[in-house]
């Protein structure tokens, strides 16, 4: 099938790799511009667009999805079907209904549930049993189009945003390859979402990743997980940044002392009064520090119980 993809992360790359491997005509990548990187702000391509390089094929990176260039040059590509997997850009209706096919996503997530831009992150957040992986049929809706194929797997309690992005981008690309599959033989089925069962899962940023003491140990150690390794849970510490890195919930109602305060400290962990129960800290990262073992943070600084993180 002559297929264009849209896509941009890390995330998309197995799905572009398994469509080429699997011999599909992929006549054009379709991704966001190059950005600056590092503390040389180099602009550096987008994994997508290396990865397509790699493979030999052109590679489309418009500024904006609803101008008469942009569209032209879709059109010029005489696709069967469009791809769609974590682009970053709303796509205009006249562009859905390009193709033979339409356009066909791979969204992060079992819809209905978790439409938006991280739906990984508030399934950890949200304290899921399961998640997995949904391809749609895209509509000019966030998120909205009727669902094609779904596939599911556990949330691990050892589970953080990084390792369920990795464990989904690899089920993405075998739930996009059965569902062209499935096309291609002509017994793809469609489903409407039912919208009630919807929640929007928006985008992740600083201020999710804030922690709030006020709730639970529960409540605090899934936020810890779900921003590791962006932009990852912190607090303050004596008016400087602290990230908490891996933390483990404490279990009871023995806990003295206020929201956020640190009740205990010991050679490898400190213990910090939550809402309800207390979490114990393994691993953070000081301002102007590196990421390191609560252990081999102690052996040269100072954490002092009592100390109220805010």
């Amino acid at each position: 099938m002559k297929i264009v993809f849209m896509g941009t992360p890390d995330f998309s790359v197995p799905c572009l790799k398994a469509l080429i491997e699997a011999g599909h005509d992929v006549a054009l990548v379709v991704t966001q511009a190059d950005k600056p990187k590092g503390r040389g702000h180099k602009l550096t391509p987008p994994p997508v667009k290396e990865c397509a390089l790699l493979h030999n094929i052109p590679v489309f990176q418009p500024e904006k999805m609803k101008d008469e260039a942009s569209f032209e040059r879709l059109q010029e590509a005489d696709a069967d079907l469009f791809v769609v997997v974590a682009y970053g850009k709303i796509l205009p209706e006249r562009v859905l209904n390009l193709p033979k096919y339409g356009c066909i996503n791979v969204h992060a997530s079992l819809l209905p549930k978790y439409r938006g831009a991280a739906p990984i992150q508030w399934s950890i957040i949200g304290g899921d049993a399961k998640t997995g992986v949904t391809t749609m049929q895209m509509d000019v809706g966030l998120d909205t189009g009727d669902m094609l194929l779904k596939k599911e797997i556990a949330i691990e309690e050892t589970d953080t945003g990084e390792t369920l992005h990795d464990k989904l981008s690899e089920l993405g690309k075998d739930v996009l390859l059965e569902t062209i599959k499935a096309l291609e033989e002509g017994r793809l089925e469609r489903e409407k979402q039912d919208d009630s069962l919807s929640c929007y899962a928006p985008m992740i940023d600083k201020n999710t990743a804030k922690i709030d003491f006020n709730a639970s140990a529960d409540e605090i150690c899934r936020l810890i997980r779900a921003m590791n390794s962006y932009p990852y849970a912190h607090t303050t510490y004596e008016g400087k940044l602290l990230k908490i890195i891996e933390a483990t919930p404490e279990k009871g109602n023995g806990f003295t002392g206020k929201p956020g305060e640190i009740t205990s400290v010991k050679d490898n962990s400190f213990t910090v009064k939550c809402g309800t129960g207390a979490i114990n800290v393994t691993f953070i990262q000081a301002e102007g520090k590196k990421k390191m073992a609560v252990s081999d943070y102690v052996k040269g600084n100072a954490i002092t119980a009592g100390t109220i993180l805010q």
